[in-house]
């Protein structure tokens, strides 16, 4: 799994928050599945080049969340409820072809990720996903 993410300590982003958002859409995505083992914390923080407690701290916000599980003995899983949350937000054909040919539009204008996300985060902003209106 760490091979599929990716730190960039010069995005403005907090590298904690990188790790969440990115762990975050794996599950959504269903590359990591209910009950799938995630690396320990500081195994995931060497892979990667950052502190411990970075990696702790992106851990914990995913548990707040409801998609991750940490127990004693038993390391870090992707929780049951997360599976669910990912078939129902999967369970929209038209929403998910919509993602897609989102993602691909993006890639052939030249944006990168962050562009794309702000932009999608500022439609949700609006009730609705409707663009503002001008004065």
């Amino acid at each position: 799994m760490s091979t599929q993410i990716r730190v960039d300590l010069a995005a403005p982003t907090p590298p904690y928050e990188q790790i969440r958002s990115q762990v975050a859409s794996l599950i959504a995505v269903g590359m990591l599945a209910a009950g799938q083992r995630l690396p320990p914390v500081r195994s995931l923080a060497a892979d990667l080049g950052v502190a411990a407690g970075t990696v702790a701290r992106a851990y914990k916000e995913l548990e707040a969340a409801g998609l991750l599980i940490s127990r004693r003995r038993h390391g870090t899983t992707v929780a049951e409820t997360a599976a669910a949350m990912r078939k129902t937000a999967a369970g929209s054909a038209e929403v998910s072809a919509a993602v897609v040919h989102l993602v691909h539009a993006a890639r052939t204008a030249g944006l990168d990720d962050e562009t794309v996300l702000n932009l999608v985060r500022g439609q949700l902003q609006h009730p609705h996903g409707t663009p503002p209106t001008a004065p």
